[in-house]
């Protein structure tokens, strides 16, 4: 007789996700604020994860609640106790506190360049990012993110703002620290192709990190490669700078044949080419399966969209810390879900249903609650029979 399936043994509730939320961060950020301040730091971050899950401002919150601080007692704080530099590196600890325990012996990790577009004055973009045209602007909020991949899961292990100067090598050596600090194996980096340069390869062959980078398609010789032949692998070398005398790195590609009729050119066929060091990618075809892996990195940008506190400030630091919060609800959905919402039984736990999204709604209506947002609008006459039912 098949055994009973195993209930869970209680509930957790929507004001205690909230208040795991404004502990999280109440333990790892210090706001320093005088004693004798009106408010103190978890009434600023209880606003700060409403603004969150409800996708507004800090200000439209404060104005809509009864029981909050001012808006801008609010954000001054948050203009004025934060360096930038502080904030990433407590940020980065933040994010890790309790995922880090999930991860298991060995890992795959990925990075990514994320560029939100910038559309205010062209001649006040100084502390922007500039890259190439896309979304019909050269100046982007931009932002570089360090996952763990877990059984299809995603996990931030660090967040850093870019700025104009900053390169792709320079991000990847900050990452890097975090992954040699790990408990864990890293059994592959995978990376976008705005870290396809010669410093960064040159940087994961030093840290010996298998690793699948998709290439960029510059040079006579790769473009010849790229347009001609049948899957293959070849050897391809890339020429750069390294504070010093110019350092040629040399590396594999992994050139992968797609064939669908009508989609590509003429005769159907579309070429990838991958630059990738890793024992277990022995074909063409292992590079591009193991590099699709890194495009669930997108869907926690869809997530982060669609709960982040919006503003118009071109303050970095608080766009810094937006965004961290946005990423750190992520973090602590699959956290939640994974050690309070699963059920242990044997052969792997039990994750019962808890989109992402009925996460985010819980947490909105515990931040409603405690803040005494609104739940009627004024009238200038009693509602008549059409108003009840």
């Amino acid at each position: 007789m098949p055994s009973k399936q195993q209930q869970a043994d209680g509930e957790t509730h929507e004001d205690q996700l909230l208040n795991f939320l404004v502990k999280s961060i109440d333990e790892e950020v210090s706001l320093n604020l005088a004693n004798n301040a009106e408010t103190d730091a978890e009434d600023i971050y209880e606003v700060l994860v409403g603004a969150t899950v409800d996708g507004t401002s800090i200000s439209t919150l404060c104005n809509s609640s009864e029981d909050s601080p001012s808006a801008n007692t609010i954000l001054y704080h948050l203009r004025t106790k934060f360096e930038p530099g502080r904030l990433e590196r407590v940020a980065n600890t933040l994010l890790r506190r309790d995922i880090v325990e999930l991860l298991p012996k060995q890992v795959e990790v990925c990075a990514d360049l994320h560029l939100r577009p910038y559309y205010g004055d062209e001649d006040d973009t100084d502390a922007l990012y500039h890259s190439e045209a896309k979304r019909g602007t050269t100046a982007f909020h931009a932002y570089a993110t360090l996952y763990a991949r877990v059984r299809n899961k995603r996990y931030t292990l660090a967040v850093r703002r870019l700025e104009d100067g900053d390169t792709a090598s320079s991000v990847l050596a900050e990452f890097l620290g975090p992954l040699d600090g790990l408990d864990t194996e890293v059994k592959a980096v995978y990376l976008d192709r705005g870290f396809y340069d010669s410093k960064c390869l040159t940087l994961l062959q030093a840290h010996n990190y298998a690793y699948v980078v998709p290439i960029i398609r510059w040079g006579e010789a790769i473009q010849q490669e790229l347009s001609e032949g049948w899957s293959r692998v070849i050897q391809h070398h890339l020429t750069g700078k390294l504070d010093g005398p110019a350092v040629t790195v040399e590396f594999p590609v992994y050139i992968d044949c797609t064939y669908l009729n009508g989609r590509y050119d003429e005769n159907g066929v579309a070429r990838h080419g991958y630059a990738a060091d890793a024992p277990f990618i022995k074909t063409p075809r292992d590079a591009r399966y193991h590099y699709s892996k890194r495009f669930g990195i997108e869907s926690s940008y869809r997530l982060s969209e669609q709960a982040i506190a919006t503003t118009t400030t071109r303050e970095a630091t608080v766009r810094l810390l937006y965004v961290v919060v946005s990423l750190l609800l992520q973090n602590a959905w699959r956290y939640l879900h994974y050690e309070y919402v699963a059920t242990p039984r044997r052969g792997g736990r039990r994750l019962w249903w808890l989109p992402y999204k009925e996460f985010v709604n819980m947490v909105r209506r515990a931040a409603w609650t405690a803040l005494a947002v609104r739940r009627a609008v004024p009238a200038n006459r009693p509602p008549d029979d059409r108003f009840y039912r």
